[in-house]
């Protein structure tokens, strides 16, 4: 099964857990993403810019709004994210204990990623996007 960790930021006050040295920072990220290519989990793996760089598009008036970061509440970030292919998700909470960001503030939040299977095969978008992913190789 898929899971992805999301790395998630309780308050800005966290980042002051967070060592400056940005090379030690990536050597620890680095030896984290090799432990788990060489456990055969990693699928992908991503960082976010920061939010200061994203906007947001709100659906709750016509026409949508569309505001520039920074957002009201840190809580609603995530700043990266790992996706992985592990058995169970007490293997996924396994490898998000062994994630390098274990700081005061910092939580990583795990969910499942439904396979295609597990949607209407007898639906006309779900049959265009299954051959979308087999013309691809993403079954």
């Amino acid at each position: 099964m898929k899971y992805m960790l999301i790395w998630r930021v309780e308050s800005d006050d966290a980042w002051n857990n967070v060592d400056p040295d940005f090379d030690k920072m990536i050597e620890s990220v680095g030896r984290f993403n090799e432990e788990m290519i060489e456990a055969g989990v990693l699928l992908a793996a991503e960082g976010l810019a920061p939010a200061e760089e994203g906007v947001v598009v709100d659906f709750s008036s016509e026409p949508p709004v569309v505001t520039d970061g920074p957002y009201g509440e840190t809580k609603e970030l995530f700043n990266g994210f790992y996706l992985i292919e592990v058995p169970t998700i007490q293997d996924a909470v396994e490898w998000a204990k062994r994630a390098p960001m274990q700081l005061p503030g910092f939580k990583t939040e795990i969910r499942r990623v439904p396979t295609i299977d597990e949607f209407p095969q007898d639906n006309e978008w779900i049959q265009k996007e299954r051959a979308w992913r087999e013309a691809h190789n993403q079954l």
